[in-house]
């Protein structure tokens, strides 16, 4: 499942660079062919969210400000992006398919063991998916050696269980504060190409300093939006993993009452 939203992410992600490439060269080609003609005309800024009579796509505006803001730092930034975007929602599908009707499990379990025992209540938990079943099924396996056992067991699979709903966390968090990191660095080198324009320019012109600050903090704008975007997953998987895990807890505990009555 992981390995196929890395698949989708890496297309997404070569389809942009796609677009952003013909972008360039659409703007390129005008700009050669009317330089005499549009001389004075592109003095002027163009204002992508002015009101000019035509509304301009989102996309083609989100492309602009994309090229605008220098391609190296914003692909970078693109790619915390779609990698995080992946991640969360291969977490988010995983945490979706674990969850378990607890009680309705626990029921099973219970009248399975009055029926056939153990095997038969092994047998119920192997056709359930989700961590709690599993956890019960490790119990099952150590019923002949004693509750005590079977609740230590209960509790170590447990900390295993957690671990892995938990798994890829970690790079969320990197592509979190990576992508403001790299928002930041890019604004800090476009301000020193601003300042190194003005050096040349030998006057400190607004439109020098405008442009080029513009642009340095484009490449901040975007890791900041990359980061408040993840953020709000990585809290949502979080509260997840939190309800599965109190769940988690409360069948344990019961399950462990089911097998003190199986034992009496």
């Amino acid at each position: 499942m992981k390995k196929f939203f890395m698949f989708l992410a890496v297309a997404g992600l070569m389809t942009f660079t796609a677009n952003i490439a013909s972008a360039q060269d659409e703007q390129a080609a005008p700009a050669e062919t009317e330089e005499v003609a549009a001389a004075p005309a592109a003095e002027q800024p163009v204002d992508l969210f002015a009101g000019s009579g035509e509304e301009i796509p989102l996309h083609q505006a989100l492309k602009t400000k994309f090229i605008e803001g220098g391609a190296g730092f914003m692909s970078l930034v693109l790619i915390c992006l779609i990698l995080g975007l992946a991640l969360a929602i291969e977490r988010i599908l995983y945490l979706a398919f674990s969850k378990t009707n607890t009680t309705k499990l626990l029921d099973k379990v219970e009248e399975a063991l009055k029926e056939g025992g153990v095997e038969k209540a092994k047998e119920v938990c192997r056709n359930t998916r989700g961590p709690v079943a599993s956890i019960f099924y490790q119990g099952l396996l150590r019923a002949d050696q004693g509750v005590d056992v079977v609740e230590k067991t209960i509790v170590s699979y447990g900390s295993v269980q957690m671990s892995l709903m938990e798994k890829g966390l970690s790079w969320i968090s990197l592509f979190i504060a990576i992508a403001p990191s790299l928002g930041f660095l890019g604004t800090v080198i476009g301000m020193i190409q601003a300042f190194d324009a003005i050096q040349a320019a030998g006057d400190i012109s607004p439109n020098v300093v405008a442009g080029g600050m513009k642009v340095a903090l484009i490449t901040t704008v975007g890791g900041l939006i990359v980061a408040v975007i993840l953020q709000l997953f990585y809290n949502y998987i979080l509260s997840k993993i939190d309800s599965l895990t109190i769940d988690m807890e409360d069948a344990s505990i019961r399950f462990v009452d089911t097998m003190v009555k199986y034992n009496k």
